[in-house]
């Protein structure tokens, strides 16, 4: 098999899904709060839940999902399921903060790397833009890389998630080689403005879920 077709699916799987990641929302929140604890670390342990969780998205769309999740109940009870997520995060995250202080070599185990992949799984499925994207954009590209067999579906997600994992490994160190010039004080400043974040989303997407479903 000719292999410039695969390599432009990659290209431009990478590049798509590049210029989506580029974009605020509640992974780059979490990658920043997490990055503060856990170092450079923290957005690929993100993005490998991220992975997880798209690998199985990816394997049920090509096994025909895709009349379940291309309609506007799916997109309803994902936004209100994803509102009711990011709404606990946040709450989480306000409630910490009197007892939050930079202390790089924390133990908290809620801060683990288990929990971290479980965060991306969580923050991918609470944001209903992701099941638009992949029900739309996603799902016509699978449908193109599937005319070059399962080696077109490989390249088209290597291509996806390695652009979110350069871009959150990038965010990482960011925040984390700028660790010496946070206080405490600096620091939960930037949680309660993620965790607002957080809370402020959740009610974008209330409003979307119920606008889309009742239009």
């Amino acid at each position: 098999m000719d292999t410039f077709p695969l390599l432009s699916i990659f290209s431009a799987s990478f590049i798509i899904a590049l210029s989506g990641a580029l974009m605020p929302g509640p992974l780059l929140t979490a990658t920043i709060s997490h990055s503060t604890r856990r170092g450079i670390i923290a957005g690929p342990l993100l993005i490998l839940g991220h992975g997880i969780l798209e690998l199985g998205l990816v394997i049920a769309l090509i096994s025909g999902l895709e009349p379940y999740v291309n309609n506007d109940l799916f997109f309803f009870i994902v936004g209100i399921m994803g509102s009711v997520i990011l709404i606990w995060m946040a709450y989480s995250m306000f409630r910490a903060i009197p007892e939050l202080h930079l202390n790089w070599e924390s133990t908290d185990t809620r801060q683990g790397g288990a929990g971290i992949i479980i965060d991306g799984i969580l923050l991918s499925i609470a944001n209903p833009y992701w099941s638009i994207w992949w029900a739309s954009i996603g799902l016509g590209y699978i449908f193109q890389a599937m005319t070059y067999g399962v080696k077109g579906v490989i390249f088209f997600f290597v291509g996806h998630i390695l652009a979110d994992f350069v871009w959150y490994a990038f965010v990482s160190v960011g925040v984390s080689k700028g660790r010496s010039f946070l206080s405490d004080r600096l620091y939960r400043y930037l949680i309660a403005g993620c965790a607002l974040f957080l809370l402020l989303f959740a009610g974008y997407f209330l409003y979307s879920a119920f606008g889309r479903f009742w239009r």
